[in-house]
């Protein structure tokens, strides 16, 4: 069974997407339609845009979001999924593709939630860091004993978990995680507490939004960040999709999940190979790949 997985912030490079505008006329048609609903030109800081441009989180997620949903328009009838699912943001590129919701009304939900989550990133001073090498339950439990907001924000894989919070809080647990036998806990360079109850202003902003909009059934499960197993429902999409901006992304869980249900290859729709990676910590013998036109 094939399971499809699209990537989240952090696997944008300059130059992506330019093969799919070069080579398809419908795929031109959608980054001009994207343009057009964003008000600025997203196709150009896409293909020659610098690092530090497409870093900023207003371009960041629609970019991939917009890689990834149109790179599996391009596929055609080959796109054809038992399972999906995407990490943060790319729970969007997954519900798009999978015929959920349209592609207009993904992007503005996507350009939404980054500019909800800039305005929530600048109003307190707070951050993220990769903790490498401790069981998840032992960061947990560090966590927890932490005066102050700081939380497991993204379960990559079995040894990587992210964490998420004020600075003075994430600062403190990473010495007290390297304390505790943690090989690595690392400040990541990012604008803001993702997945945190720091979010709870970008949550309220993007709710309205997303009850607002029309959810159908995807054509094949989607398997959610809050909540790690496959759905279909449009209300339950609507709910974990509001609840994830303040709910840790359970990417662990959810490949144990795709496995458990059958899956037996995982193919990356979009940039980079961060997801694969991820896979073969889990499973070294599963068959991933790239999407590719």
């Amino acid at each position: 069974m094939k399971a499809y997985v699209f990537p989240g912030q952090g696997a944008q490079f300059s130059g992506m997407g330019k093969d799919l505008y070069d080579s398809s006329m419908e795929a031109k048609r959608h980054f001009e339609m994207a343009n057009e609903i964003l008000g600025f030109e997203i196709s150009k800081i896409m293909f020659e845009g610098e690092a530090e441009e497409l870093k900023q989180t207003k371009v960041t997620q629609p970019a991939i979001f917009l890689h990834s949903v149109i790179l599996a328009k391009a596929l055609g009838d080959s796109f054809q999924p038992a399972m999906a699912a995407g990490h943060s943001l790319g729970e969007f590129s997954a519900l798009v593709a999978c015929g959920a919701m349209t592609f207009q009304d993904g992007l503005k939900l996507v350009a939404q939630r980054a500019n909800a989550m800039q305005k929530a990133c600048e109003a307190v001073p707070s951050t993220m860091a990769a903790v490498l090498g401790m069981e998840d339950a032992d960061v947990e439990r560090i966590c927890g004993e932490i005066e102050g907001v700081v939380v497991p924000a993204n379960y990559n894989c079995p040894g990587q978990l992210v964490i998420s919070g004020s600075v003075d809080a994430v600062n403190e647990a990473c010495e007290k995680l390297k304390e505790a036998g943690a090989k690595r806990a690392l400040p990541l360079p990012v604008g803001g507490a993702f997945h945190s109850p720091l979010m709870q202003p970008a949550r309220e902003e993007l709710a309205k939004a997303i009850e607002e909009t029309v959810i159908n059934s995807p054509i094949c499960p989607i398997y959610q960040n809050v909540v790690a197993i496959g759905v279909t429902d449009p209300d339950d999409i609507k709910r974990n999709l509001i609840e994830q901006l303040t709910a840790p992304v359970k990417w662990t869980q959810i490949m144990k999940q795709m496995i458990a249900d059958g899956a037996s290859q995982f193919i990356e729709v979009g940039p980079g190979k961060v997801l694969q990676g991820l896979v073969k910590k889990l499973d070294r013998e599963m068959k991933t790949e790239s999407a590719a036109i």
